[in-house]
């Protein structure tokens, strides 16, 4: 436990995710192979349930520590955080227990689940006398069903591959597997021997680049293929040795995600492998990236969720057939080739990505303008005779994106950095006017140089209004220039709104912040956009 709560210090303090997979090599490097295991069931969400609701280890807690109701509240309030409140009110201890994980999660925990109240909070008081403060932390967080961290499954992944010197894709092969946290499943996990995992591996990505300059300046327009750039998220879809693999170019294997399409092994061939964007679409259209990402952020995906957001593959390459590697084939050949077996295979989840008519740049650029309202992000252009590429080079797959949406909107709140950054100011809450009141729009912490950052972190601490934890209300004085890509209604957003990929575009130094954006202007962008 004790190496187990120094790992999560450093994951929680980690503002890089270079940092975050060096130290998880680290542990893995130094822990038992039962601690290991399950440390991999917790980062990807494999977590116990909760055992002890948090409501009562603040009750027990204020007692043990004498804490009277309105003191907690008041220490809640300025921490911020319910769990972390009840470590620090705990008594201090100057011991550290030396019992490893895996013992406290299954000697401890699961046996715990089934005692009587009054067992349960003598045996947590014993437990808290037995740990140091960073021990009792991630204990607390165990015991509650509230454990979580900033690590993806793909991080956890990339550092069980550099540990062990397996490929990332079998790792993820093998986790998607039926297995129990054991010694004997984290030693087959890092297993050398790859006969039953080589088949299961994509193609690596052939990516787009951004088109900055004038689209004139790609040459004759018929040298060019140009289709709709999807919001989706990018896969691959391998069927070989009669067994069907979902791969994301960023969230990894998704097999488990997306159950309803895992029969595709019944309908492709064998030796197939296309690369295709996995699109949220309902009642003949596109839903917005968000909801899909409900799907693929869920640790089990339930009937309703697969009836409320299914999901589509729109299919735009062809990388292998029959078991032949066609990359080195002409994207026009490809093109064909997947447009023959969609054709045959007729399943309505199986869309292709229809190629764009236009004889002139002015043909596409009117096309272009069409984007938001069949709610695309722009187009795609492939140069017609380009192979796929596995390396970044530029000149054959362009994005050309529509232009983001601009807002004007005030600074009004302001939280710390992580890590080495801590005490500095750089994530913000931006807001805009509903009547005569500033509600909070988005956040976002990218955009600025170091040096406007720190003028900013000034402004904060001379100009707080109020603190909660690490948060900062500031007076509402500076206004930015916010681009985002999307803009989608939201229940949840006081605005009523959510936008895609917010960024700080320009400090308005010109603007007074009352001449900020109001709602009104955000509503006419939504009818703008539909």
């Amino acid at each position: 436990m004790k190496n187990f709560a120094e790992l999560y210090r450093k994951l929680d303090e980690a503002n890089k995710t270079s940092a975050k997979v060096n130290a998880l090599v680290e542990y893995f490097k130094s822990a038992n192979p039962e601690d290991s295991i399950w440390t991999v069931c917790l980062l990807i969400g494999r977590k116990p349930k909760q055992v002890i609701p948090a409501g009562k280890l603040k009750e027990w807690s204020a007692d043990l520590s004498r804490i009277p109701d309105w003191l907690f509240s008041e220490s809640y309030r300025a921490v911020g955080d319910l769990i972390e409140t009840i470590t620090l009110l705990l008594p201090k201890v100057t011991g550290s227990t030396n019992k490893p994980l895996h013992y406290w999660i299954e000697e401890i925990l699961f046996p715990l689940k089934n005692k009587e109240e009054s067992l349960k909070k003598e045996e947590m008081i014993s437990i808290w006398n037995e740990m140091n403060k960073k021990e009792r932390f991630v204990w607390n967080k165990l015991i509650t069903g509230s454990f979580k961290t900033g690590v993806s499954e793909k991080l956890v992944v990339k550092a069980l591959s550099i540990y062990s010197g397996i490929e990332e894709p079998v790792i993820y092969s093998r986790l998607v597997e039926k297995w129990k946290p054991t010694q004997h499943s984290f030693q087959q996990l890092i297993s050398n021997d790859l006969k039953d995992s080589e088949f299961c591996k994509p193609y690596p990505f052939c990516n787009a680049h951004r088109l900055e300059g004038s689209v004139e300046l790609l040459g004759n327009v018929v040298d060019w293929q140009a289709e709709w750039q999807w919001d989706g998220v990018r896969a691959q879809f391998i069927k070989r040795e009669s067994k069907i693999f979902i791969w994301s170019n960023v969230e990894g294997m998704l097999n488990e995600k997306l159950p309803e399409l895992r029969d595709l092994e019944f309908i492709l061939p064998d030796g197939t492998v296309v690369d295709a964007e996995i699109i949220a679409w309902k009642e003949g259209r596109p839903l917005p990236l968000g909801e899909l990402h409900k799907r693929i952020g869920r640790k089990n995906v339930t009937k309703k969720i697969i009836r409320d957001i299914p999901v589509v593959i729109i299919a735009f390459d062809l990388l292998e057939l029959n078991g032949e590697d066609l990359r080195e084939k002409p994207l026009i050949f490809r093109y064909k080739k997947l447009s023959e077996l969609l054709n045959k295979i007729s399943d309505i989840r199986l869309k292709i990505s229809p190629r764009i008519e236009a004889d002139t740049w002015e043909e596409l650029k009117e096309k272009r303008e069409e984007s938001r309202s069949r709610f695309v992000q722009g187009l795609l252009l492939k140069r017609i005779n380009s192979p796929y590429r596995v390396e970044r080079i530029k000149g054959d797959w362009w994005i050309w994106k529509v232009d983001p949406f601009l807002i004007n909107a005030v600074l009004i709140n302001a939280h710390r950095g992580n890590g080495e950054e801590m005490n500095l100011y750089k994530d913000y809450t931006f807001g805009i006017w509903s009547g005569t009141e500033l509600i909070p729009f988005t956040k976002t912490l990218s955009g600025l140089t170091y040096e406007e950052i720190k003028k900013i972190d000034l402004f904060v601490r001379e100009n707080t209004i109020e603190k909660f934890g690490p948060v900062c209300t500031v007076k509402p004085e500076l206004v930015f220039e916010i681009a985002f890509d999307e803009i989608n209604k939201s229940n949840r957003h006081k605005s009523g709104f959510i936008v895609r990929s917010p960024r700080i575009n320009r400090w308005r130094h010109d603007k007074m912040f009352k001449e900020a954006d109001n709602l009104e202007i955000i509503k006419a962008l939504i009818h703008r956009k539909e």
